[in-house]
């Protein structure tokens, strides 16, 4: 993808959904850091129905502690690797608590010292509940930004550096959102839905997908 192509490609993106929002489900910015926590290897889909159960009942880092660890993972089981991240949402509590009087911090340094909070949970935190022009790559936005052209890496590291110094500036507050749902919903892992993708245009990948029946058969 040329620097010449990244302007449309993020203009038709944004044309398609002017406001694009995290699918996690909050209502605070402790349960959005609860949310990102648990969603490690994990949908937003089935984190979305444990947290339904658990947020009314622990509201606040001082309700999760008081609702104790045991509950905690009764609430979270439907969830992969449940019990280690109870215990680490716990000792996060326990920590914002503490040492933030129960506030969510708003610099990287603070939020990585949370346990089970890594650079990708904490770009998230900052960039949704705090309006930062962070990249949370996830395994999402690492495929789109490879296959696309738009951000080539090995790692997500190199995939976040990359993005940050292509996506233009009116662009990057949204953009990690953006990826992400392309990544969900057109451009998936197996088989990306170029016959319906808005973005095809500029895209690297190649050969397209034709749509579903497109390709005759020949005798």
């Amino acid at each position: 993808m040329t620097a010449q192509d990244i302007e449309p490609f993020f203009a038709t993106l944004k044309a398609a959904n002017p406001t694009p929002v995290t699918e996690l489900e909050y209502t605070s910015v402790f349960e959005l850091l609860a949310a990102v926590l648990l969603s490690a290897q994990a949908t937003d889909v089935g984190v979305n129905k444990a947290t339904r159960r658990l947020f009314p009942l622990a509201p606040t880092p001082a309700a999760m502690l008081d609702l104790g660890l045991p509950r905690l993972q009764d609430s979270i089981k439907t969830i992969g690797l449940y019990r280690t991240k109870a215990r680490n949402l716990f000792e996060t509590c326990r920590l914002l608590v503490e040492r933030h009087a129960g506030q969510v911090p708003r610099t990287r340094e603070a939020l990585e010292a949370l346990p089970g909070v890594g650079r990708k949970t904490a770009n998230v935190v900052l960039n949704t509940a705090f309006g930062e022009a962070t990249m949370a790559v996830d395994t999402h936005i690492f495929r789109v930004s490879n296959r696309t052209g738009l951000a080539p890496g090995k790692n997500p590291l190199t995939v976040e550096t990359g993005l940050l110094q292509r996506v233009p500036p009116a662009y990057l507050v949204d953009a990690h959102h953006w990826l992400i749902l392309h990544g969900r919903y057109v451009c998936v892992a197996r088989t990306p839905r170029c016959w319906e993708c808005a973005v095809a245009r500029w895209c690297d990948h190649q050969p397209k997908t034709p749509a579903p029946g497109a390709q005759r058969r020949h005798p």
